[in-house]
């Protein structure tokens, strides 16, 4: 399957697609495969798996334990050069364009495209956007780059313009994990009406309202992670992929 195609087809069919991101720290084993399930049967479209920082988890055991649940697509969302997995169908190749750190521009991705050519995955090239979101993000502190400010969406449109002319299939606008505010709704409006390649946003989206403002402002791409790490809120994952899925939805 080409996932970057599988992408743009869930984007056409259904208004926006629907990401959860596993982290390999945080879920395990019995719990992965029950957690998985429930977002398979709740309709996401695919799973991005990855963190900024493993301490304990293993990608590799992760990706075999999330495919025993579900026959979804299962995408690297790679903190570092090391995660990468032929157990996975595909990998985010992202640019860290909203910083100024070449390593996080093109030397991580020298020392990774050998890895991922040999783990036979599909790279889909990510131009990856850090936003300010009212706390300091694990994403900002490893990379050790600044965030774009939440009020110069200017800055976040001509980075977004630039990884499109570069010839990135993705433009990632990330608040970070649990971060305390989601990228905000005019920078999501600003960037996708001036450029044409989808745009992926996550981090601090709490609720099912919040994903339907950022899809109806042009996000096509929705990745929540924190807010579903707790099983108390699984029962809210079909209310947020209605959001989500506005076109699907509009029919039913």
């Amino acid at each position: 399957m080409n996932i970057y195609q599988y992408l743009l087809d869930k984007i056409e069919e259904n208004g926006a697609c629907h990401l959860i991101l596993l982290d390999p720290d945080k879920l395990t084993g019995a719990q992965i495969r029950k957690y998985v399930s429930k977002c398979a049967s709740s309709g996401v479209d695919g799973f991005l798996i990855g963190g900024s920082l493993l301490m304990n988890g293993n990608l590799d055991a992760t990706l075999k334990e999330v495919r025993k649940s579900t026959e979804l697509p299962l995408i690297i969302f790679p903190g570092s050069v090391n995660q990468v997995s032929q157990y996975a169908d595909a990998i985010l190749f992202i640019s860290l364009l909203s910083g100024r750190n070449p390593e996080h521009l093109i030397g991580k991705h020298v020392i990774a495209a050998p890895l991922i050519k040999n783990a036979g995955i599909e790279p889909i090239s990510t131009g990856y956007l850090i936003i300010e979101s009212g706390t300091r993000t694990t994403a900002e502190y490893m990379s050790g780059s600044l965030p774009i400010p939440r009020k110069k969406p200017e800055i976040a449109v001509a980075t977004a313009l630039a990884a499109q002319y570069l010839g990135m299939k993705f433009v990632y606008l990330e608040a970070g994990s649990g971060a305390d505010e989601h990228v905000p709704i005019e920078m999501v409006k600003a960037v996708s009406a001036t450029c044409d390649i989808p745009l992926i946003v996550g981090g601090g989206i709490r609720n099912a309202a919040t994903a339907s403002k950022l899809v109806h402002a042009g996000a096509t791409v929705i990745v929540t992670g924190n807010f579903f790490e707790k099983d108390s809120s699984w029962d809210k994952l079909n209310e947020f992929t209605s959001a989500v899925h506005y076109k699907k939805s509009s029919l039913a």
